[in-house]
């Protein structure tokens, strides 16, 4: 497939919605960036709008001030501001959800009606993936308190580390 504005190959494709219609867009990579990071005029005219409406979704009834402290925010992993993702629309890395969930709750029920996952899993998804993920936390949350000198704490995790490690033995069998 040909790129619609030039006749590159087109390497993404892009559904956007306009008048709550979907518009396909199938664009080469240089036209497709041009598309996504309009030029600084674009953007700069674009910018209030686009503020409005995520300051609407995040903080109705917010004051300039709260707003202003909430924009010098940043992730202690990758860095970004509050206000490099109201301008993105873009985290950074997945620290970011955690950095700001108080912010972005109430952004993610409006989109999705939901903050949790509540789908499908993918078939290639290997079984056991949440129990996986439960004995990470778990391990995590035990070093932490072993750091932290809370060896009571560190006792009833690792027991329920090994409960979880024993079960999945049991499942193997």
């Amino acid at each position: 497939m040909k790129c619609q504005k030039c006749e590159k190959p087109a390497t993404f494709h892009i559904t956007d919605l306009v008048d709550g219609k979907p518009n396909e867009l199938h664009l080469c990579e240089e036209c497709a960036h041009k598309f996504l990071a309009p030029s600084t005029d674009e953007a700069n005219a674009m910018l209030p709008a686009m503020a409005g409406l995520l300051a609407q979704h995040l903080a109705v009834g917010e004051t300039a001030e709260e707003l202003a402290r909430l924009d010098q925010r940043s992730c202690p992993v990758c860095g970004i501001t509050f206000l490099e993702f109201r301008k993105q629309g873009r985290l950074g890395c997945p620290h970011d959800y955690v950095n700001f969930a108080t912010e972005l709750e109430p952004l993610l029920v409006n989109i999705h009606g939901e903050t949790r996952h509540v789908g499908k899993v993918p078939k290639f998804c290997a079984s056991g993936a949440e129990q996986q993920t439960q004995l990470i936390r778990l391990r995590r949350e035990m070093k932490d308190a072993i750091a932290a000198e809370e060896y009571e704490q560190a006792s009833i995790l690792r027991d329920q580390i090994r409960g979880i490690e024993q079960a999945r033995e049991k499942d193997k069998e």
